[in-house]
Formats: C-alpha cells, structure tokens, sequence
C-alpha cells in the first residue's frame, strides 16, 4: 500500500514553450524535472479552453441529445450539448448558451453537477457538467460554421441504458451520466 511518503513524487515544472497556437487550443512543450531522480524531459500538452457538456431534461423527463459528424472519429457521435466556455464566462452561462444555440431549448433551472478532467495526461482543460431543467424548445438553432446537428428527445432510461450498451460512446458524456444518474435515481424515488 502507498502511503503519502512513499508515492510517487510532483515533478517540478521548468521552461514551456508554445508549439503551435490553433483555433482551438495551444501545444505548448513543458520540461519537467523529476525532484528524486533528477532526470528532465519535455512533455507535450495541450492547452484548451474548458467546457461545458449539458444535461437538458424536459418536464417530461426526456433529455436532449444532439448527432453530430465528428473529425476525430471520421463519425458520427451521439452526444448532449456542449462547447467552449468564452473567456471570463461562467460553465452555466456558457451551458445556458450552449444548449439554446445547438439545439433551440431553453430550461428553469441550471445548476452544475460536477467538473471533471478530459485527458489529464496531455490536456490540461476541465469539463464543467451542467443540469438544465424544465428545458422547452424556444427558438430556432445557432449553429458555428462547421456545426450541423440532429437534435431529439429521448427518455432518461433510454439514454442511460444506450451509455451501457454503448450506444453512447463519447466519454465525456458518459461523465456526465454518471454524475446525473444518482440525482436522477433521487428524482425518481420522491415520485417527481
């Protein structure tokens, strides 16, 4: 068992510099020193903005999930909605955002349900979990230049049940349903 003393050691960061800046996020190379070994090297990280995913769940207890091409898997992806968080924006503001401009819903409540870490091995962002509730179709889409999106509705447990049976597959968004489920299984319990 690893005991505080005994496990492994901060390595201490150096110099960093910027790689290539792109429309999404810096690669930044930073050399880091092991403090015990003494041995540097340099790490590759990527440096993103944060983002929002959200949650958006209708009074009838159905979510919002969006279908989208995807560059990285040459595919489709079933996801919920999500994006960047603008510099000096709040994750809900931006989630708020986010939601009405991919998918035209608009909720009562958002509330965060977690942050978590993309790939803390070469990313160095976060991912804001948002729950928008008592969402309603309120206008029409916004999409970026590159966006095209498919949105519908499907029931809570059929989502939950296509995160399982890897209908789902962006891990992100299984993140997100794995913060959502205890709340929703509360939800349900009280009879709501």
């Amino acid at each position: 068992m690893t005991t505080p003393d005994s496990g492994p050691s901060r390595w201490e960061k150096q110099e960093s510099s910027l790689l290539a800046r792109t429309r999404i996020f810096d690669l930044d190379q930073i050399r880091y020193r092991h403090p015990k070994r003494g041995a540097a090297r340099d790490f590759v990280v990527i440096q993103p903005p944060d983002w929002v995913n959200v949650l958006a769940l209708t009074s009838a207890h159905e979510l919002v999930l969006v279908r989208q091409f995807r560059f990285g898997i040459d595919d489709f992806a079933l996801e919920i909605p999500g994006g960047m968080i603008d510099a000096g924006e709040s994750p809900l503001v931006a989630g708020a955002r986010e939601l009405l401009e991919e998918t035209g819903y608009e909720g009562g409540e958002i509330k965060s349900l977690g942050t978590v870490r993309p790939n803390p091995a070469i990313q160095s962002n976060r991912c804001h979990i948002a729950l928008a509730t008592d969402v309603d179709l309120v206008g029409p889409t916004s999409w970026d230049t590159d966006e095209e999106i498919e949105v519908f509705l499907r029931p809570v447990d059929e989502v939950l049940q296509l995160a399982r049976s890897g209908g789902i597959t962006h891990s992100l968004v299984l993140n997100a349903l794995f913060l959502f489920e205890p709340w929703w299984r509360e939800m349900r319990a009280r009879g709501v």
